[in-house]
């Protein structure tokens, strides 16, 4: 099984997959992100692009490496990442589908003020600009699709120890 924890930066994923992994058994944190970092170590680089997202080879490489880690170990993954592309998160659920691999799909939420002062004051990072300029298309894929498409774990006034209960709680029950 996989648990993917979508929603936009300072939302709370990286913060939250580590407790939520902490509360179910034989489970792991798979970053996704990790696959994109590594696409975009290849030399000569692959062509330009402001999101590893848009290329094709991580939606697959995505879907293809949670198969075989859990081939290989079993358990459930706990996968932090954001996809606010609706035909990417299309192409990835649908890959997993295709292997029999059951998705849990969360998104953390919190509004927009609340996101917005969290990657402010983000001590870890710092502001980036980058994570802001997520918060529009974020806003956007909630309205349209996202929110239809996973369980919404309203983040604003929670702690991550508390999101994560509620999230382990949800896959456990």
């Amino acid at each position: 099984m996989i648990v993917w924890l979508n929603g936009t930066h300072g939302a709370g994923k990286t913060t939250t997959g580590p407790l939520v992994q902490q509360l179910l058994p034989d489970s792991r944190v798979l970053d996704a992100e990790k696959v994109g970092e590594t696409l975009m170590d290849i030399t000569p680089g692959l062509p330009g692009t402001d999101n590893f997202q848009h290329w094709p080879p991580w939606r697959t490489l995505v879907v293809e490496t949670a198969r075989r880690v859990l081939e290989y170990t079993g358990g459930t993954l706990v996968m932090p990442m954001t996809v606010l592309v609706e035909r990417y998160w299309r192409e990835i659920s649908t890959g997993l589908a295709q292997h029999a691999i059951p998705v849990r799909h969360f998104v953390l939420h919190a509004d927009q003020d609340t996101l917005r002062d969290r990657i402010e004051g983000d001590t870890v990072l710092g502001p980036s600009s980058f994570r802001l300029a997520h918060l529009e298309p974020y806003a956007e894929a909630a309205r349209t699709w996202l929110h239809r498409e996973a369980e919404v774990v309203d983040t604003t006034h929670l702690t991550p120890a508390q999101a994560a209960l509620r999230i382990a709680e949800a896959v456990k029950g």
